[in-house]
C-alpha cells in the first residue's frame, strides 16, 4: 500500500503539460519581441538620425540653416510658371530643382515611387515646400535603398524616386537647393530635410500649398506621368519661359483664358549662388 502511494504521488509530481505549455508561450512571446525589435529597428534608428539632425530646424533667426550644410547649391526660380502635361522643359540642372513645370504636382505625401516619375510634375511639388530624393537606380539597391526609404515613408512633404542616368547615386532637392551625395548613411541627408522641408521662411513661393495626391486625371500617384530620359527638344520650354496658355493653376484656374497665345516672354532666369 505504502509503495502503491509512493507512486501515485511522484506520477502527480511533475506536471509536464503545463511545463510545455509555459514554455511555448515564453518561446512564443520571445519570438514576439524579436521580430517587433528587428521590424521596428529602422524606425527607431531614424528616430535618431532625426533628433541628431534637429539643430538644423529653421528659425527666425536661421531662416535657411542649409547654407550651413556642405556641399548645399542654391538657385533663385521664379514660381507659378506652369506647362502643360504634354510639354517638356529644357532644365538648367540634373535632377531639376526649381523652374517652369507641371500645372498638376507629384503627390508629396510620404511616397516613394517605385519607378521614375516625369520631372516637370516632381518639380511643381518643390514648389509647395517638398523635399524630394531622387537616387541611381543602378548604384543604390538593397539595404541603401531601404535606408533611404524609411526616411520619406509615411513623411508629410517628402517624396523618393529613382532617377536613371543621375551622375551621383544620391540626389536631395527643395526648391531653389540641392545636394548630392554619395552614402545613403550620410548625416546630411537628415539635415537637408530637417532644415528646408516645409522651411516657412520664404524657400519656396507657396507656402501652405497642399502635397496631397491630386488623383487620376490629374496626377494620380499609383500611375503616374513617366519619366521621358531623352534629351528635350528644340520645342522644350526654357528656363525663362513665362507659362503655357492653358497650363492649370493650384485652385482650378489657368494661367491665361484658354485659348490665349503663349507669351514666351522671358521672366528672371536662375541665377546660381554658392
Amino acid at each position: 500500500m505504502k509503495a502503491a502511494r509512493g507512486s501515485v504521488v511522484s506520477k502527480k509530481g511533475t506536471p509536464w503539460g503545463t511545463i510545455v505549455a509555459v514554455v511555448a508561450v515564453v518561446a512564443l512571446a520571445a519570438s514576439v519581441i524579436i521580430y517587433y525589435m528587428v521590424q521596428s529597428a529602422p524606425k527607431r534608428e531614424q528616430e535618431d538620425r532625426e533628433a541628431a539632425a534637429a539643430s538644423f530646424a529653421p528659425t527666425t533667426s536661421d531662416p535657411d540653416p542649409s547654407k550651413r550644410i556642405p556641399g548645399v547649391v542654391t538657385a533663385t526660380y521664379t514660381g507659378s510658371v506652369h506647362v502643360l502635361p504634354t510639354e517638356r522643359v529644357a532644365y538648367d540642372k540634373t535632377p531639376p530643382f526649381g523652374g517652369p513645370h507641371d500645372g498638376y504636382w507629384a503627390a508629396c505625401t510620404g511616397v516613394v515611387y517605385p519607378n521614375a516619375v516625369r520631372t516637370e510634375n516632381m518639380v511643381h511639388a518643390l514648389e509647395h515646400g517638398a523635399v524630394w530624393i531622387a537616387y541611381n537606380p543602378q548604384q543604390v539597391t538593397g539595404d541603401a535603398l531601404n535606408l533611404l526609404s524609411v526616411r520619406v515613408k509615411g513623411k508629410p512633404f517628402t517624396m523618393m524616386s529613382p532617377y536613371p542616368g543621375l551622375d551621383k547615386p544620391i540626389s536631395l532637392q527643395s526648391w531653389g537647393h540641392q545636394l548630392k551625395l554619395d552614402d545613403a548613411n550620410d548625416a546630411r541627408i537628415d539635415e537637408f530635410i530637417a532644415a528646408l522641408r516645409t522651411n516657412p521662411n520664404g524657400v519656396y513661393p507657396e507656402v501652405g500649398a497642399s502635397c496631397d495626391a491630386l488623383g487620376p486625371g490629374q496626377f494620380d500617384p499609383d500611375n503616374p506621368p513617366a519619366f521621358d530620359p531623352s534629351k528635350p527638344g528644340p520645342d522644350a520650354k526654357p528656363m525663362d519661359y513665362k507659362g503655357t496658355a492653358g497650363a492649370q493653376q493650384e485652385q482650378g484656374g489657368m494661367n491665361q483664358p484658354s485659348g490665349a497665345p503663349s507669351t514666351g516672354a522671358p521672366a528672371p532666369s536662375a541665377t546660381p549662388t554658392k
